[in-house]
């Protein structure tokens, strides 16, 4: 379980001083609850990030410990390292908007018809409750010729799991090469 110790001081200098010593800044926070400002040792994140196995992880701050996924992340411009990440509480009961990731499997026939695969949404926003949240939509591309496209409709999802984004919006899909 990754551990984070709990902020008192949200300035600038605070801040500057905390990333200085390896520490990454966190924002915690979901539906009635208080924002919990925190941090975490940066090379600790991304080790416990990297190696979950389920889209929700278990974090400790202070003396609570939280069930949350990643709402959104920020990297410097130059050095691409991690600066800011904002961590959104799961509760199994309370029905959320979440971003689940997308992941492709197979090769595509079109590409041997000189096509290329776009992948033009990496995660797919869905409404759910906590207990019901994917933790993947993991789409086989095999089929695929010049032209095709996998649309948000075509995508299967289990009751209870809404993808809130328009039906018609590409996926993935093969294009020819210019």
């Amino acid at each position: 379980m990754l551990e984070g110790i709990v902020r008192d001081s949200i300035g600038k200098k605070a801040s500057k001083s905390l990333k200085r010593d390896g520490y990454l800044i966190a924002n915690i926070y979901a539906k009635g609850l208080k924002n919990i400002n925190a941090a975490f040792k940066t090379n600790d994140f991304i080790k416990a990030v990297r190696s979950k196995n389920t889209l929700p992880f278990e974090v400790k701050v202070g003396d609570s410990t939280y069930k949350v996924v990643v709402q959104e992340y920020q990297k410097h411009p130059v050095t691409n390292a991690l600066t800011h990440v904002d961590l959104r509480v799961v509760d199994d009961n309370v029905v959320s908007k979440y971003l689940v990731p997308v992941y492709t499997t197979g090769i595509a026939k079109g590409l041997k018809n000189k096509g290329v695969l776009v992948q033009s949404k990496r995660r797919l926003a869905v409404k759910c409750a906590g207990k019901d949240l994917p933790d993947s939509f993991t789409l086989d591309v095999t089929e695929l010729d010049l032209g095709d496209f996998i649309l948000v409709r075509d995508i299967p999802v289990k009751d209870g799991v809404s993808i809130i984004m328009d039906g018609s919006v590409a996926v993935v899909g093969v294009t020819s090469a210019k």
